[in-house]
């Protein structure tokens, strides 16, 4: 076993989830290998081409990869890893947080074709398929953005890819929408966390109103100039946002989650030319956080 590669505990972990060999040729009988070879260039963003040779054929890995994005195998993966740690009490459910960072994308994720990519074997476009590729110019040039939304123990519940220069308070409700952990015993999955907390770029009346609809239970900061709107418009302006410092404090927890998921060289910045691969690069970098103790 390399630096790097999942231990026994880890595979024990993975392994009910992945999808099963194919019935001819023995296809898909390496995965363990593979998955070492897939996480071992997340975590050095090394070239495809330059995979050490323990882990096989390097177009074996990078077509595993891509197909994986593609047909929303690694999103099935976490939700399957997610609902395990439910069931054994690993989801701090207390206090959930989200913020976004942003990524600087490498001159190689640039130039990608601009027909519609097509899932491997299948007629039909991948699920994370974005026809802008989550690519925007900014002054530093081509970025994109990771909105994400974490627990309290420092690992990512559900996270979106966006181009660089799109504002965070738009995307809350679509990230709240892809928080769906399966219950153990069957029924509905969960949605909600007890309370969530973000900084005032999150402050609206609509993410508020959604919110309170939810019966979500939340701790936002408002704008100064929100706050000015507010009271020049006397009673109709509403009542004042309640915020307690004490709960605000635990917001730092989604930014040590995003400083964890940016260990792996391969989030930290962006090689990955299509968004959909993109999002199943960062997908396996949170499933390999969900598998550590």
């Amino acid at each position: 076993m390399g630096r790097g590669d999942l231990t026994n505990d880890e595979w024990a972990r993975l392994a009910p989830h992945l999808p099963k060999p194919g019935r001819r040729g023995g296809r898909w009988n390496d995965h363990r290998k593979v998955v070492n070879g897939i996480l071992f260039r997340i975590r050095t963003g090394i070239p495809w081409r330059d995979l050490p040779e323990r882990f096989g054929s390097w177009k074996t890995v990078y077509e595993r990869h891509r197909r994986w994005s593609a047909d929303g195998t690694w999103d099935r993966i976490l939700q399957d890893v997610l609902a395990d740690a439910d069931g054994e009490g690993r989801i701090d459910w207390s206090m959930a947080s989200v913020d976004s960072t942003s990524c600087r994308a490498h001159q190689h994720a640039a130039g990608a074709p601009r027909r519609s990519p097509r899932v491997p074997k299948r007629r039909s476009i991948p699920r994370q398929h974005r026809p802008d590729e989550g690519l925007g110019r900014s002054r530093g040039g081509l970025t994109c953005k990771i909105h994400l939304v974490g627990e309290g123990g420092l690992r990512p519940l559900a996270l979106l890819i966006t181009p660089g220069q799109w504002g965070d308070s738009p995307q809350l409700i679509p990230l709240l929408e892809r928080i769906r952990v399966k219950r153990p015993d069957g029924g509905r999955p969960r949605t909600r966390p007890d309370h969530l907390s973000g900084d005032k770029a999150y402050s609206s009346r609509q993410n508020r109103r959604h919110l309170r609809r939810r019966q979500i239970k939340h701790t936002i900061p408002e704008p100064r100039d929100q706050r000015a709107n507010r009271q020049r418009r006397g009673s109709n302006g509403g009542r004042p946002v309640g915020f307690d410092k004490e709960k605000y404090r635990r917001r730092n927890e989604v930014e040590r989650t995003i400083n964890r998921l940016k260990h792996s060289r391969a989030v930290a910045t962006r090689y990955d030319k299509r968004a959909f691969v993109y999002t199943g690069t960062v997908t396996a970098s949170s499933i390999r956080l969900w598998l550590r103790p």
